[in-house]
């Protein structure tokens, strides 16, 4: 019988269609006992069968088997050479940040999320790391913004929480064009919807504990690389010394939502469009913020890079006192922090999700007192416009 460990040369079942990769995995099933949902390896450390010899595992912070399915079945998704799970997306993106080196460059999307953006002020900042946030979705401006030294582009398309969308493949050619790194955050479209490796991204990062886990029941991260065996060796310097790997329940939670991620999104989506084309026609609503509208103006760029719009919107209303009262009078709907989840969840962006963005760059950007943004669940979308209307207008 063939050790679980041996399996090095897995099935990637490229053959089958993205809905059934999500539900079967890198191995699928537990090999050596046919176990159809991988089991969570709850271990440290693993027995060594004599002095040379290695079942392939030693200790957990290293590899784990159910860590190892995760990120086989990450990479198979997005469609890199290997993945990596962490503790959590700003874990993942320390890992990805902790390339660069003392003087280098890097651009950022400049709505990007709060602790994005704290990551890279304040941590590495500190480290001589120079950044600079520009709109990833106006090209002349992100060419205006490269420098010398300029070693990464980092892109959030869409973008939290403004929705702005980056044309991939064409910043990717900025990118190539002075030897830096594209790396993508991909948590708000997955890759069902988007896969930027294959529009010329170098990295695929993800704040799992979104639509990837789909429950809001476990925080983590992950870490794609496309076809660079450097880069993905120093990640894996980087998650062996820091100690952020995932925790093996955690990765099998995440492996569970994986196997929903499909129709998740399709309900997301198609809850998302008929909930925003709501918010449209009420007058307290001043302005909607949603990437499926044919009238965005980077429409149809998101129409040749994706398949879909997702579920998060963001809206701008006509008071501080409508946005409270939206806040507090919400039922079904919950006022919490994350997104990606099967519930709807509604958030207040200037004091939760960017509070340590400066005060007038979120003025600048339209992060006001009076915007809000939701994560559009999976329940009946006429429960969820009927909870917005009672809270909004009764």
């Amino acid at each position: 019988m063939k050790n679980f460990s041996n399996y090095t040369d897995y099935d990637t079942k490229e053959q089958l269609r993205f809905e059934s990769r999500t539900v079967h995995g890198a191995l699928g099933t537990e090999p050596l006992t046919g176990a159809v949902s991988m089991p969570i390896f709850q271990s440290a450390t693993f027995r060594h069968p004599e002095l040379g010899v290695t079942t392939g595992f030693a200790y957990s912070r290293l590899a784990n088997p159910t860590r190892q399915e995760l990120e086989r079945t990450m990479a198979i998704l997005e469609g890199g050479i290997q993945g990596f799970a962490f503790s959590s997306g700003q874990a993942a993106n320390m890992a990805v940040f902790s390339l660069l080196k003392p003087g280098e460059h890097v651009l950022l999307s400049d709505d990007i999320y709060g602790g994005t953006f704290r990551i890279i002020d304040e941590v590495y900042g500190t480290y001589g790391i120079e950044h600079t946030f520009v709109d990833m979705s106006d090209l002349d401006a992100v060419r205006a913004e490269i420098r010398p030294n300029t070693k990464m582009l980092f892109v959030e398309t869409p973008t939290n929480p403004l929705m702005k969308v980056a044309d991939i493949r064409a910043v990717a050619d900025i990118a190539k064009e002075i030897g830096a790194l594209t790396v993508v955050d991909n948590t708000f479209l997955t890759p069902y919807y988007q896969r930027p490796l294959e529009l010329g991204a170098d990295i695929v990062t993800h704040s799992s504990t979104k639509y990837l886990g789909g429950h809001n029941d476990t925080i983590s991260g992950i870490v794609v690389v496309k076809e660079d065996e450097e880069i993905a060796a120093a990640i894996l310097r980087h998650i062996k010394s820091h100690g952020s790997q995932l925790a093996p329940m955690d990765c099998w939670l995440v492996l569970r939502g994986l196997k929903t991620l499909a129709v998740r999104m399709d309900r997301h989506n198609e809850n998302a469009k008929k909930v925003a084309e709501w918010l449209r026609r009420q007058e307290k609503v001043e302005r909607v913020y949603y990437v499926g509208f044919p009238d965005h103006k980077d429409y149809e760029v998101t129409l040749r890079q994706t398949s879909g719009f997702g579920g998060m919107i963001s809206f701008a209303v006509d008071s501080v006192d409508t946005a409270k009262k939206i806040l507090r009078d919400v039922d079904m709907i919950m006022f919490a922090e994350s997104l990606g989840g099967t519930e709807t969840l509604i958030t207040y962006p200037t004091t939760q999700t960017h509070e340590d963005t400066p005060k007038d760059v979120k003025e600048k950007l339209g992060i006001t007192e009076s915007f809000l943004r939701m994560s559009v669940g999976i329940e009946h979308v006429e429960d969820i416009i009927a909870d917005l209307d009672r809270a909004m207008n009764g």
